[in-house]
């Protein structure tokens, strides 16, 4: 059973793992592709992350362009009363062909918020995480921070959305966006959402200790490196064993991960898990959650009994020996932000 955990040096508190439901909408619609799972197959996982004490759920205007955030509400209004679970949605990526559509104006945040919260069916969200810098992806507008700043906090005061999250960007942009927040007495971040695990440690350089020293909750997106860590493409990108790690998702992941070492690490995930006796996936989680700062990583699953073993990660401890045997292969790659997309 999942224990509650403090987001940061905010008030708020979240589960351990945060279920993300990038793939769940409507198969065919949007950039998941062929390992969307529909309302029904969502269910089961949905009420098997309550029961084991997950209550804290991630979603976005973007996945399924807005089919996500429709099965989202309508489970959890369905399985939990309101006061029961803390629901994130980000917005910045395009969610139409209208230029407006996109980015981190005042227009679109507002009217990106007010349709989520539609789709959704609530009245707030928990937490409004930008989904990338307002620099940060190259068919965005520039957009002033201060533009983008005022409007995220005016949504916090208009109490449609109760707390603000980051997600991947350079530490030198979050700490400008933070301390514009702070010249003006305008609502901070508790949490960045940015990409950390195992075969991707670039974050460990500066974000990670940012956070760690400004008390900013860390909940990494993509934990078990989109199925490299637990085992999914056995040792090659051309051996994938599961709908998404064989289908039309590969060539994102191939784009993520660049670096020689990933199969070699994702081997020793393999091996300190038969020395514990538990899954590659909860070895990942496992190391994960003994970062500092780490807050709750945000989990993607396809089956119920995935994250009842998830779950049961928050209880491995790694010695001392384990960790360095699994950090040791690692070596610097190309930060993915500096590509334009990460």
């Amino acid at each position: 059973m999942l224990k509650p955990v403090q987001l940061g040096n905010s008030g708020l508190m979240v589960s351990q793992l945060c279920l993300g439901t990038m793939n769940f909408g409507i198969p065919g619609q949007g950039h998941q592709g062929d390992w969307t799972l529909d309302l029904d197959q969502s269910r089961e996982i949905f009420r098997t992350a309550i029961d084991n004490g997950l209550f804290y759920f991630d979603c976005a205007d973007f996945y399924g362009i807005g089919a996500c955030e429709e099965i989202v509400g309508k489970l959890l209004r369905e399985m939990l009363p309101r006061e029961d679970y803390v629901l994130t949605t980000k917005v910045a990526m395009p969610m139409g062909s209208n230029p407006n559509t996109v980015g981190l104006s005042r227009k679109h945040i507002v009217e990106g918020v007010n349709n989520s919260l539609r789709r959704l069916g609530l009245d707030y969200v928990d937490q409004l995480i930008i989904h990338r810098h307002p620099h940060g992806l190259p068919f965005h507008i520039e957009t002033p921070i201060e533009e983008a700043m005022e409007a995220l906090n005016d949504l916090v005061r208009a109490g449609k959305v109760l707390y603000l999250g980051g997600s991947s960007m350079f530490a030198w942009q979050f700490a400008e966006l933070q301390m514009t927040a702070e010249r003006h007495g305008w609502a901070k971040f508790i949490s960045m959402q940015n990409h950390y695990n195992l075969v991707y440690r670039e974050e460990e350089r500066e974000m990670n200790p940012y956070c760690e020293k400004t008390g900013v909750g860390l909940t990494p997106w993509s934990p078990l490196a989109r199925g490299i860590l637990t085992g999914a493409y056995q040792g090659s990108f051309d051996a994938g064993s599961t709908t998404r790690s064989s289908g039309s998702d590969r060539n994102r992941t191939e784009s993520l991960y660049r670096g020689e070492h990933n199969f070699p690490i994702a081997q020793r995930v393999v091996e300190t898990a038969a020395k514990y006796e538990c899954t590659p996936a909860q070895i990942a989680i496992a190391w994960l959650l003994g970062k500092p700062a780490v807050t709750a990583p945000v989990v993607g699953v396809s089956k119920p009994s995935q994250i009842e073993n998830l779950v049961q990660a928050t209880a491995i401890e790694l010695a001392q020996d384990d960790i360095d045997y699994l950090e040791e292969l690692y070596r610097p790659v190309d930060n993915l932000l500096s590509l334009g997309m990460s």
